[in-house]
């Protein structure tokens, strides 16, 4: 309302203003000067509103001065324009019109009558200081406009209240549908970040558009970076499922390693061509998995094994009773003393192959006691510095922390020298093998790294089963019978290889 009275005061100035600018070169007439004063008294008015609106402290009050001076603005102007015979007595529908619009349907009708009473007080106040002589209205005449104009403001008064009360209606309905809506977006914010499970959204040229607090965590990248980036770079190999919309598995490599990821992709409601891929991450489950598969695989190779060692021990060593015998006769040349030295040694050797498929097969219950873990570090570490495995190989402990474990030290040292010579071997001369003592969310962690990494992803699904070496002369039991001996224990072992940032081993265990 204020913008429109600036516009309305503004193009009052200007007709005036070109008005004395075609007339004939004169001195300004006492109408001239009332114009420019009703002009500058508008101009005030409207300042003064828009300040005090500026700063917040308008109100009731402030609608109310301005519906007046609009009353006593249009009076002026049809003073100045000829009276009941003056064409700006429209100006009085205005001010009715923005009495309905700031001060409600009792303000257009209180505005109605205050038009009313300022119009016949003006044609009263004309009729007393005009001569008779110059009157030219005729006192029906008069009536009439009065009339007219008191039951057109009237008129304009309840409908313009009427459209009031619904305008206002509607921008209450309006205003408490985008409440709604509002309220409505946190609680899907709110929701789409609380959720567990990743949340991908796509347009029909397969850019993201959103990835929610969860997707951004499973596959350890920044949501609002992605935004715009194709679908491909962020879930490589998802546009094979877009066609079929079905659920289904896909590995994608994150900064944090591969994940598997399960997926599921559908249509995105109200955009056509739009996907909503919907995902999990399954890598931890997926190796639980892989875990009870081996452990079942183990428990059968083990019975397998057990049998095999059993049938063979006894023969075993009959052989080997009857290569000592014959040894102890003297009667034999040299040669047939050095066959049956052969014989005897091959004999112990292929005992002792027997009695690591024993130990696997069957391993010990372990004698749990309370262990100092990171002297049992310290002290296995220090016995293997003189293996000829690891006499170029820089060996370094890292046990900051005491931590004690109900553990076999039998047992565990057995894991240790089996995971660290490993290590040596496998960085070989100049390479380095870190053993390394934490505390991590109440089970104890030690972790044996190499830096060679040359443990390939084929070869990581089979490291832990039975017989399965790349080393020549390996029996393949070594990692075997750690893994059992770790589960047995109620721990775990996992190992993770990267040619440029190496192998390594971690075992955690129950404290």
């Amino acid at each position: 309302m204020v913008l429109f009275r600036t516009v309305a005061t503004s193009l009052s100035l200007v007709v005036t203003v070109v008005r004395l600018m075609t007339q004939p070169a004169q001195e300004p007439s006492r109408a001239d000067s009332l114009s420019f004063a009703v002009i500058a008294g508008a101009y005030l008015l409207t300042v003064v509103t828009g300040l005090r609106l500026r700063r917040g402290t308008a109100g009731r009050l402030d609608a109310t001065v301005q519906v007046v001076g609009d009353v006593l603005i249009a009076s002026g102007l049809v003073y100045l324009s000829g009276g009941a015979e003056s064409p700006l007595t429209f100006l009085y529908s205005l001010a009715v019109i923005g009495a309905a619009v700031v001060l409600d349907w009792r303000g257009a009708l209180v505005a109605a009558a205050v038009s009313t009473f300022a119009f016949t007080a003006l044609l009263l106040i004309i009729r007393l200081t005009t001569p008779l002589d110059d009157v030219v209205e005729p006192p029906a005449r008069v009536l009439f406009v009065l009339g007219s104009n008191a039951l057109a403001l009237g008129l304009i008064a309840v409908l313009s209240g009427y459209l009031s009360r619904q305008l206002s209606a509607a921008g209450g309905a309006l205003s408490q549908s985008e409440a709604d809506l509002r309220r409505l977006g946190r609680l899907q914010q709110l929701i789409l970040s609380s959720m567990p499970s990743g949340l991908v959204t796509c347009d029909i040229g397969r850019r993201v558009t959103f990835l929610n607090t969860a997707g951004s965590g499973i596959l350890q990248t920044d949501a609002l970076a992605c935004v715009g980036q194709p679908l491909e770079k962020l879930l490589p190999g998802v546009s094979a499922m877009a066609p079929r919309f079905v659920r289904g598995e896909l590995p994608v490599q994150t900064p944090g390693g591969k994940r598997v990821l399960g997926l599921s992709v559908s249509p995105l409601e109200g955009e056509a061509g739009a996907l909503l891929i919907v995902f999990q991450d399954l890598t931890e489950l997926r190796r639980m998995e892989e875990d009870l598969k081996r452990t079942d695989r183990l428990a059968s190779l083990g019975a397998l094994s057990a049998q095999l060692a059993h049938e063979l021990r006894n023969p075993l060593a009959s052989m080997r009773g009857s290569a000592q015998l014959l040894a102890q006769d003297k009667t034999h040349d040299a040669v047939a003393q050095k066959l049956t030295g052969i014989l005897m040694r091959e004999s112990d050797r292929l005992a002792r192959l027997v009695e690591d498929f024993l130990r696997f097969a069957r391993p010990p219950e372990p004698q749990r006691q309370p262990v100092a873990l990171d002297a049992l570090l310290v002290e296995t570490v220090d016995m293997l510095r003189v293996d000829p495995l690891s006499r170029e190989v820089q060996l370094e402990v890292q046990a900051p922390e005491a931590l004690v474990a109900p553990v076999d030290p039998d047992q565990l040292r057995q894991v240790l020298i089996n995971l660290v010579r490993n290590g040596c071997q496998a960085a070989g001369p100049k390479g380095t093998v870190r053993v390394a003592l934490a505390r991590v969310d109440g089970e104890a962690q030690i972790r044996v790294w190499d830096s060679a990494g040359s443990i390939t992803e084929e070869m990581m699904g089979h490291l832990f089963e039975p017989f399965f070496t790349t080393r020549n002369g390996g029996t393949g039991l070594g990692l075997s019978t750690a893994h059992s001996i770790i589960r047995g224990h109620g721990g775990t072992i996992r190992v993770t290889s990267h040619p440029s940032e190496g192998t390594e081993f971690l075992v955690g265990l129950p404290l």
